[in-house]
C-alpha cells in the first residue's frame, strides 16, 4: 500500500465556463477527497474553492496539475507534514 499525504488544494476560478470541467476532474478523484468548500465571491466575479485530500503525493500533484491546466483556473497544493 502506497503511503498517502494529506493536503489542501486552493483553487481560484476566474472563468465560470470552467466550473463543469473542474467538477468532472474532481469527480474522477472523488475517492481521495476528504471534503470541499466553495465560496463564490460575487464582488470580484470569482469562486474560491478548497479541497482537502488524502492521497499519494503523485495523485495530488496530478490533480492539481489537471485543474491548473483549465483556462482561467489556478490551483496550488499545500501538504501536511504527516
Amino acid at each position: 500500500m502506497e503511503q498517502t499525504r494529506v493536503a489542501i488544494l486552493a483553487i481560484v476560478v476566474e472563468n465560470p465556463a470552467q466550473v463543469e470541467p473542474l467538477n468532472q476532474i474532481l469527480h474522477q478523484y472523488r475517492q481521495h477527497i476528504i471534503g470541499r468548500m466553495g465560496i463564490p465571491y460575487e464582488k470580484k466575479e470569482i469562486s474560491l474553492i478548497s479541497i482537502a485530500v488524502d492521497a499519494p503525493a503523485d495523485i495530488i500533484s496530478a490533480l492539481s496539475g489537471k485543474i491548473g491546466m483549465l483556462d482561467g483556473v489556478t490551483a496550488k497544493a499545500v501538504y501536511s507534514k504527516v
